[in-house]
């Protein structure tokens, strides 16, 4: 058994997880910021709080979608192609930045965990990645062969000085 699909499942797993938890903790924040009632520099506290419960829908959503892609690719055992293989990309940049943020505004454990997603969503690209591309110098299946295994041209006649 290969490597690939207990890294997708993994990466789809963690991608929900994390989805539920940025959503749950914006909701939270933006509880808090409607109860204290206080305003950040003139803002207004209510529109704080609904654009924090409005954000902690958008980033769940998207790294829902992110984990679906992810599953899709588990259960199918094929890379991620086109717009899929764009969000898992962007996913993998998004917590790099996360990581850097969080390290200097949470501490190091919160960028631990980014990099660890980090380092599975890339992983999950690389391992399928290197399924899809032929190594270089050996001809896929069938390259520069006839039917019945031949090559199709024959090879140069030696030349006389």
């Amino acid at each position: 058994m290969s490597v690939r699909r207990p890294v997708a499942w993994t990466v789809a797993v963690v991608l929900f997880a994390e989805a539920v938890g940025v959503a749950a903790l914006n909701w939270f924040l933006g509880i808090v910021v409607d109860r204290q009632d206080m305003s950040l520099a003139g803002l207004d506290p209510d529109m704080m709080s609904v654009s924090s419960k409005i954000g902690g829908v958008v980033f769940g959503l998207y790294f829902a979608l992110c984990g679906l892609v992810a599953l899709l690719v588990a259960v199918r055992d094929r890379p991620p192609a086109g717009l899929g293989r764009v969000l898992l990309v962007s996913a993998a940049v998004v917590h790099g930045l996360l990581g850097a943020f969080g390290w200097g505004l949470v501490g190091w454990h919160a960028f631990l965990f980014m990099i660890v997603v980090l380092a599975l969503v890339v992983l999950l690209l690389m391992t399928y990645d290197a399924q899809a591309r032929p190594v270089a110098g050996v001809p896929a299946a069938g390259e520069g062969k006839g039917d019945d295994g031949s090559p199709v041209s024959p090879p140069p006649a030696p030349t006389t000085p």
